[in-house]
């Protein structure tokens, strides 16, 4: 058996820690890389469970990777991509990863040990997006969507696992990114001319982005049948979302940012909610998770289709407050309510028509959207702490050291939230 040894050198050489290779078994890893709509290349790790690694470790272990670092141009050709593709009961987690870094620094190799040593049948694919690492591009909210979608194309599509047996994990920043994959893929499709259904994406959330004139055309011929013939795209129903650490939107959470939780950067600005206004309007990605998961939980509950969504999130957490996990899970509860209430629920073009025919159509949603969260207000105040169960974790019982989780069932929907005093390898084993 070749010692991994004879991969550090090359390892180095294009950036990947040492200390990895004390969490993972010889080949046990593959990097290879992911290519997007837009013609970006992503850098990409298949990560196998230990159990199944330990049934097959001869074999996987003999494979021959001493060339390039050990990254595998054709991933299809390899013994663990079969084992995945060829396994009925496998599951895969798509990860994604945080801001700080790509995926072999921090906690995020230790996070991979982690899921693929719980179960035999878990496997993790984990990618960098465009810009970092190894991947090719600049990121942008519309590129970094474009990234989870080529991950999610390669595991149903290449893979071919399907979406009930798939994960999406999202951590912090990953977390807005499997938002909006998982918005994208288990919304009703709308037909490329009416847009997309049940309200399902905001306006600036077009299929079709970036500039480039072939992904625009990709992206339609995705949409149409045989002879040309539009189609509404069938939703995935995903095994799961789970987003630890996450965020409402991008500028929301910037607007109470303080550094290391102590040094505020922009919370002055709210004395001035003018100004603040005006600097929050230059933020060219939004990341509007909240509405993203509102949109996402409407369409589900609407359809009567399976959806379970777990916030996770601590309480000590001085990067990203965890208010705004509470934002995140009031917005999934908020799809509930509208559609419950049918807000929303007319499909793309036949809507704007509508309000074209109705001058005051503007007040309408206005007061229509007063109504919605004096609902939402009034729900949660009312149940959420029926639907919660609490734990002290320190020797008093304050605030800081309450753990608390929060299940609300609906049919078919699940969400749930898990708020703990303290992050670290509690959450990390419990995602």
């Amino acid at each position: 058996m070749t010692s991994s040894a004879a991969y550090l050198v090359p390892a180095l050489a294009v950036g990947v820690p040492v200390g990895i290779y004390a969490l993972f078994l010889e080949n046990q890893v593959i990097p290879f890389p992911l290519h997007t709509l837009d013609h970006q290349t992503l850098y990409a790790w298949h990560i196998l469970p230990l159990g199944l690694y330990a049934r097959h470790e001869s074999a996987l272990a003999a494979q021959d990777r001493s060339s390039a670092g050990g990254f595998v141009s054709d991933i299809t050709t390899t013994i663990n991509f079969k084992l995945l593709r060829d396994d009925p009961e496998a599951r895969l987690v798509l990860y994604f990863h945080g801001n700080a870094g790509h995926i072999t620094q921090s906690i995020r190799p230790r996070s991979f040990h982690a899921l693929t040593s719980v179960s035999s049948k878990i496997h993790v694919l984990a990618i960098d997006y465009r810009g970092f690492g190894l991947s090719t591009g600049s990121p942008t909210e519309e590129g970094l969507i474009l990234d989870a979608r080529a991950a999610v194309d390669w595991a149903t599509k290449v893979a071919r696992v399907p979406a009930e047996r798939i994960v999406l994990l999202g951590h912090s920043l990953g977390t807005a990114v499997a938002a909006a994959a998982a918005e994208y893929y288990c919304c009703s499709g709308g037909t490329p001319e009416a847009g997309a259904g049940a309200g399902c994406r905001s306006s600036g959330d077009d299929d079709e982005t970036g500039d480039d004139n072939d992904n625009h055309h990709e992206t339609t011929r995705e949409r149409q049948g045989q002879g040309g013939e539009s189609q509404r795209r069938k939703p995935l129903e995903f095994a799961g979302i789970i987003l630890v650490a996450g965020f409402s939107s991008l500028p929301t959470m910037l607007s109470g940012y303080a550094i290391a939780g102590w040094v505020p950067v922009l919370r002055p600005l709210s004395f001035w909610p003018w100004l603040l206004g005006k600097v929050m309007a230059r933020i060219v990605d939004k990341w509007p998770s909240a509405e993203r998961l509102t949109r996402l939980i409407k369409s589900a509950k609407a359809d009567g289709r399976k959806q379970n969504l777990t916030l996770i999130h601590a309480r000590n957490d001085w990067d990203i407050p965890f208010h705004e996990d509470d934002k995140l899970f009031k917005g999934a509860v908020r799809g509930l309510v509208e559609a419950e209430l049918g807000i929303g629920m007319v499909y793309g073009n036949a809507r704007a028509e509508q309000e074209e025919e109705y001058e005051g159509c503007e007040r309408v949603r206005g007061e229509e959207e007063k109504e919605v969260e004096r609902c939402v207000e009034n729900l949660l105040s009312k149940e959420k702490g029926k639907r919660t169960v609490e734990r002290w974790m320190g020797d008093g019982r304050k605030e800081r050291d309450r753990a608390a989780v929060t299940t609300w069932g609906d049919e078919g929907v699940v969400i749930r939230q898990e708020l703990w005093p303290y992050g670290g390898k509690l959450i990390l084993v419990r995602c």
